[in-house]
């Protein structure tokens, strides 16, 4: 390859901006010298200014950026009120007799708040910017198997569930005589020594076959486990070859195990084969003096770091789909620390795999350029195809069409004379995948084209490339209207891949993505197993997909539902599960008034955030406090270790947090994390309810004070779910975090109108998360 080829991928060692304006937000600029009128509030402020100069800058700095003295800058989300009150109690440090006056601290809290230290203030100091992304490695992910599987022919996967089925009465399928053809919810059967075919049965040899596809609800690798007394053998993603091959059995051996890696929001073929029988006349009649053996076959999967399972019919399908490529390279984890997935930023690790990775896919689609390209080894004209080929892939690769200088460059100047043009195709590949064209998302341009609108409205919504229809629609002109792109959106939220990244951004919003292995004292809760903690995640997963995409779609059920998705094993722990049986599967079961609402008080949640023996309001309160309520917490001044139940045994959790939370250290962000954990005291470590605990009555009632500074009194659990589901704070909060998952970029480099006109639209549509998230997606995606 030419050195130019990759010139682009210099833009991988730094980091650039498209800086947008944000406008003026009308708030006092310190050294700004805008002329104000001198009201009562413009004096306090320059009081307040003056005071801070004289009192308080010597330690944080002329515009509280921080100092040797206290590194720390002055940000935070402290209500004016809050910040006033903290500074008379606190500031300067020393004696009381040194601190502020009230009314001093009063004007200081009120300069300092507007200059730089509330959200707004630090919004508008950082001047907010769209930054240039590479992708997210889900994001490359997604991009390279919907790349390479948009070159075989597309299978459509509906509504039925399960898997298609064939049973034979003897000898294996390709001999035997097919008895029965059905679709079977999941692959789980125990015959004893009985047969699965009423017709001229023979318990002595018959065969099954499972066809279908299996969804894969998350990335990783899956653990697939075949549990059988005789033969089988288990294709996943490839008809060739096995990934489990238990076709010739030894010794008394009944379960079988493989693993494959696996991209969330894709369907994948597979066929499972079972094969009870003996061979030769002889072997037969020898076999049929004795009773039949036993016959059982079960096909579980472990998802990544979840336990064993039965593979459920909702993620089963009897329609065959193609195969897909995976791209499994590891890569180095993408930044999460401003609560989002984040592309901008490139290290070495980085690079060295996106390498790596285009070489894996560049080798795949020379083995597998038959299929891919429809062109036969032998076939005269098969230069000129495959290069035709290659333009289509490149075309795909970059989302847009190629013009005369990009086709020679990347394409052209691959296929040399005399050169395998298998050959050929694997540079081109390669080169395709290493080109920053491929590696960055087109997020900047004011004024897109419609290739730049299709690919920013396919990664908002599936965290992948632009499909086949989406192409059509850019290449016939039809994103050049906001109803045009919103048709597009409407459509492709309907798909699996959009399921796939919401599912994402919630379980990173309710923080139980760090939770996999959940575990809880075995003494104190011996029912509590990792069957029951991956049986709660998929209640949860299933409760999060009908609030967000089922037919209302509101918000406010997040708080306020009083259903849950049991299945036997969890309504018996939990409740609600009236005469279903300890195997009953999943159903959505109405709880009784007051037990529940919604996924604030989901088991799983309360499970994760907890102790192994005791509940923790402080934990709760956190999630609530930053990821509902939006506000920030500064990190603790040390690690926080809880008190031991042992040493306190005749106080409640509560008490126990109160003891140790009471140093002055301590208050200052406790005082607002605390009262709003403690209502949910009534539900254990494991998420059951409770109405005492360690023999004394819970205490469920709590506090919030507002950014306004009034204060909100709660009851109990059921007054914060209601605060919750109707509070314009958590509203806004949630918009905003829908937001950054969706789009990767901050909410205020898209302009300081943004977040107030989308939580207009939100509250004005029923508090639709359906219709936020299409909105959210064509607005970005359109001119800005």
């Amino acid at each position: 390859m030419e050195e130019q080829d990759f010139e682009g991928m210099n833009i991988l060692s730094r980091r650039l901006c498209f800086v947008l304006p944000v406008g003026s937000l009308g708030l006092l600029v310190l050294s700004a010298g805008i002329p104000v009128a001198q009201t009562a509030q413009t004096a306090a402020k320059l009081a307040g200014q003056a005071s801070f100069r004289r009192q308080c800058a010597v330690c944080h700095g002329e515009k509280g950026e921080g100092t040797k003295r206290y590194q720390s800058p002055l940000i935070g989300s402290r209500t004016e009120p809050e910040l006033a009150g903290y500074i008379a109690a606190k500031m300067p440090p020393g004696p009381a007799s040194a601190h502020c006056s009230a009314g001093d601290a009063k004007s200081i809290a009120l300069f300092i708040y507007d200059a730089f230290y509330s959200p707004v203030a630090q919004a508008r100091n950082r001047a907010p910017s769209i930054a240039l992304s590479r992708l997210t490695v889900k994001q490359y992910r997604n991009a390279v198997s919907d790349l390479l599987s948009s070159f075989r022919s597309p299978v459509a996967v509906g509504p039925d569930r399960g898997l298609q089925s064939e049973y034979y009465k003897v000898g294996r399928p390709d001999g035997g005589q097919r008895a029965l053809t059905r679709v079977d919810p999941q692959v789980h059967f125990n015959y004893a020594t009985a047969v699965p075919i009423a017709q001229d049965p023979d318990p002595y040899q018959f065969s099954m076959v499972w066809r279908g596809s299996v969804y894969a609800p998350e990335t990783g690798d899956y653990d697939f486990i075949v549990k059988t007394e005789h033969a089988a053998q288990f294709y996943i993603n490839d008809d060739q070859k096995p990934l489990i091959d238990a076709l010739v059995k030894s010794g008394d051996r009944t379960e079988y195990r493989g693993s494959l890696y696996l991209v969330a929001g894709h369907y994948y073929p597979l066929r499972l084969e079972f094969y009870k029988g003996v061979t030769g006349v002889d072997n037969l009649e020898k076999v049929k003096k004795k009773p039949p053996l036993p016959a059982s076959i079960s096909l579980e999967w472990k998802r990544p770091k979840q336990a064993e399972e039965v593979v459920p019919e909702r993620c089963l399908a009897p329609i065959t789909v193609q195969a897909s490529y995976v791209a499994s390279t590891p890569f180095p984890p993408d930044d999460r620390s401003i609560g989002y997935e984040r592309g901008t930023s490139v290290s070495k690790a980085w690079q060295e795999a996106a390498v790596t990775s285009a070489l894996d896919t560049s080798e795949f689609v020379k083995t597998h350029l038959r299929d891919l390209s429809g062109v036969a080894d032998d076939a005269k004209d098969r230069t000129t195809r495959l290069h035709d080929f290659c333009v289509q892939f490149v075309t795909r690769a970059f989302r847009r069409p190629l013009d005369a200088d990009l086709q020679a460059r990347y394409v052209d100047r691959q296929f040399l004379p005399d050169q395998d043009p298998g050959v050929s195709v694997k540079r081109v590949v390669l080169l395709a995948l290493s080109s920053p064209r491929f590696l960055y998302l087109d997020s900047g341009a004011a004024n897109p084209d419609s290739f730049a609108t299709a690919s920013r409205l396919s990664f908002a919504l599936w965290d992948s490339a632009p499909d086949a229809e989406l192409m059509r629609a850019a290449t016939q002109g039809e994103l050049s209207t906001r109803e045009q792109v919103g048709k597009q959106a409407d459509r492709m939220l309907s798909d699996v891949r959009a399921w796939a990244k919401l599912r994402d951004f919630f379980m990173l919003w309710l923080r139980v993505d760090q939770y996999p292995d959940l575990a809880k004292d075995a003494k104190q809760y011996p029912e509590f197993d990792p069957v029951v903690a991956t049986d709660l995640r998929t209640s949860l997963e299933l409760e999060l997909r009908e609030i967000a995409l089922g037919d209302h779609s509101d918000y406010r059920d997040l708080f306020l539902s009083d259903r849950l998705f049991l299945n036997g094993k969890l309504a018996k722990i939990y409740g609600g599960g009236g005469d279903q049986p300890s195997d009953g599967v999943f159903r959505e079961v109405k709880m009784k008034p007051g037990e529940r609402y919604g996924v604030l008080t989901h088991p799983y949640l309360m499970s994760s955030l907890a102790y192994l023996k005791a509940s923790s309001p402080i934990h709760r309160g956190v999630l609530i406090y930053r990821n509902m309520l939006g506000r920030i917490l500064q990190p603790p001044p040390a690690a926080f270790a809880p008190l031991a139940a042992d040493l306190h045994p005749d106080l409640t959790t509560r008490e126990r947090v109160e003891m140790q939370t009471k140093p002055a250290f301590c208050h200052g962000c406790h005082s607002m994390v605390n009262p709003i954990g403690y209502t949910l005291e009534r539900y254990d470590a494991i998420g059951r309810l409770r109405d005492t605990d360690n023999g004394k009555p819970v205490d469920t009632s709590g506090e919030y004070r507002k950014v306004s500074g009034e204060t909100v009194h709660f009851g109990g659990v059921g007054d914060l779910a209601k605060y919750i589901a109707d509070s314009p704070e958590a509203h806004s909060a949630f918009v905003e975090k829908l937001f950054q998952n969706l789009v990767k970029q901050p909410i205020r480099a898209y302009g300081d109108r943004q977040l107030p006109e989308l939580q207009s639209y939100f509250e004005q549509n029923q508090c639709s998360i359906r219709k936020l998230v299409l909105e959210i997606a064509t607005r970005t995606s359109i001119k800005r």
